[in-house]
């Protein structure tokens, strides 16, 4: 096997080659130490910057989002009334369609049965024009020969009665039956059967028949005026008494509506708020859940780097003093030839007769000191993962505390809000439901009032103007008697004279 160690006469020592090396090293590496602090100074700046932009940032967007928030409030509360109040403009809409075509349908009808009484009234009033035409026309002379003052009594004679008073009876009797038939009246065809039975058999009291019609016939008018007025006086109640029920019934409906639309706007606003607060609540279980999971896993990490740190730093130090005593042993060239030459030339072998392996010693030492690199790069890392995950875990942890406390706040505002809105809602209840039983009583006292006031099938107008007629024709009745009355208390006197 051949050597490898060189002859002595051709050996050179490199250490003149191995300080310029190290002197390089050296350069570069503070070289490398200077860039590496200046990108460190300007990551740092660049950090500071960033922290302070997003800090900024962070600050404006929670500025915005308290205004959005308070905006969509307004907007929510302010969608809620407007959908109320269009709820109830619709439905009054629709009650005020409801009434138009009602009032309308009347109207048409009050027309048309307007019209037909009015071309009825024409065709009546032609007729008795065309009848009053030809009875003055073709009975002028007549009428002057059977109605004279002069022929009164021998005209009675030849009709079969005895004196003009019988005339002037029967006249009556059959003015007041006609009437009586027009007005459909069966208490004037009961006052024309008293005057026809006073007509015929009333002489024989010896009492006036004439007295006795008239006074018949005023206590009528008495009594139709007397009917007249206590229906006008109950028709001036009931009108009075319809419209302040009407009055009341449309005014408690439209508070019972008010306190609907706003029972159901309250109702819709505590639901989505309770809906909210049980949203708000499950999320701040989970914060709270997630919170206890990274305390768990931060607790774990922590002890595991305590234990890496104690072990890796224990570590050092062992290595450092196993160095120690190498180098003590081996002398600096030991070290020196491991860090310097050991990748480019070999160490000549030692004579036989000294017992320190310099090459073994060497190469133990620059085994330790690998280990001791590695030892120290791994507690670096280890420091740098530990203090990233600490940040992390602070971080963190205080958005959890910023967002549970705003959560929180969130809730209990909202539950108060609720609360407030659930106390309305019953108080708002409690008045529609005594408004309700108002109501019920206004409608109750309605029913008899309808009762009271309405009649079938004759209206009160239609009613006062046969009541007047039926005043105006017995008026008439009356003048036509007291008339009667005269002309024959002046036959009386012609008789008399006569005689």
């Amino acid at each position: 096997m051949k050597s490898l160690v060189p002859a002595g006469a051709k050996y050179e020592t490199h250490s003149t080659n191995i300080v310029d090396v190290l002197g390089d090293l050296k350069e570069k590496a503070e070289g490398q130490l200077s860039d590496a602090r200046k990108a460190e100074m300007t990551a740092k700046h660049n950090f500071e910057m960033l922290k302070q932009s997003l800090e900024d940032q962070l600050s404006a967007d929670g500025k915005a989002l308290s205004k959005t928030k308070s905006s969509k409030a307004a907007s929510e509360e302010a969608t809620a009334t407007a959908e109320g109040d269009l709820a109830q403009t619709v439905k009054d809409l629709a009650g005020a369609n409801t009434k138009l075509e009602m009032t309308t349908n009347d109207c048409a009808q009050m027309a048309a049965d307007h019209e037909a009484s009015v071309k009825s009234r024409a065709e009546e009033l032609k007729a008795v024009t065309t009848a009053k035409k030809i009875v003055v026309e073709a009975t002028g002379g007549a009428a002057d020969y059977q109605y004279s003052l002069l022929q009164v009594h021998s005209s009675a004679a030849r009709s079969g009665m005895r004196t003009s008073a019988d005339l002037v009876k029967l006249e009556i009797v059959t003015m007041v039956k006609r009437l009586a038939k027009e007005q459909h009246s069966a208490a004037l065809a009961q006052l024309a059967s008293r005057v026809a039975a006073i007509a015929k058999y009333g002489t024989g009291s010896g009492q006036d028949p004439f007295a006795k019609i008239k006074g018949l016939i005023s206590d009528m008018i008495a009594t139709l005026e007397k009917e007249a007025q206590q229906e006008a006086s109950h028709k001036a109640y009931c009108d009075e008494e319809m419209g302040k029920t009407k009055a009341k019934k449309e005014e408690l409906n439209s508070d019972i509506d008010s306190l609907t639309a706003k029972i159901d706007k309250a109702t819709a606003t505590s639901t989505k708020l309770k809906g909210q607060v049980a949203e708000l609540q499950k999320e701040l279980a989970a914060i709270t859940k997630q919170q206890a999971e990274m305390d768990k896993a931060r607790t774990d990490e922590h002890a595991a780097f305590v234990k890496a740190e104690a072990d890796l730093k224990q570590g050092i130090e062992g290595v450092g003093k196993a160095l120690e005593v190498l180098r003590e042993y081996y002398g600096s060239g030991a070290a020196l030839l491991q860090g310097g030459l050991g990748a480019t030339m070999q160490q000549p072998a030692m004579p036989k007769m000294h017992s320190a392996n310099d090459g073994a010693g060497s190469s133990i030492i620059g085994m330790l000191e690998v280990c001791e690199s590695d030892f120290s790069k791994s507690l670096a890392e280890e420091t740098v993962a530990e203090d990233e995950a600490q940040a992390e875990y602070d971080k963190v942890t205080q958005e959890n505390k910023i967002s549970k406390t705003t959560k929180e706040q969130d809730v209990k505002y909202k539950t108060s809000e609720a609360k407030g809105l659930d106390k309305a809602i019953a108080e708002h209840t409690s008045d529609k439901d005594s408004l309700q039983e108002e109501l019920s009583a206004v409608l109750e006292y309605k029913d008899k009032l309808d009762k009271q006031c309405t009649y079938a099938p004759d209206t009160y107008e239609e009613r006062k103007k046969r009541r007047e007629a039926e005043i105006a024709g017995l008026k008439e009745a009356m003048k036509y008697l007291e008339g009667a009355a005269f002309i024959q208390r002046g036959h009386r006197g012609l008789r008399g004279t006569a005689a």
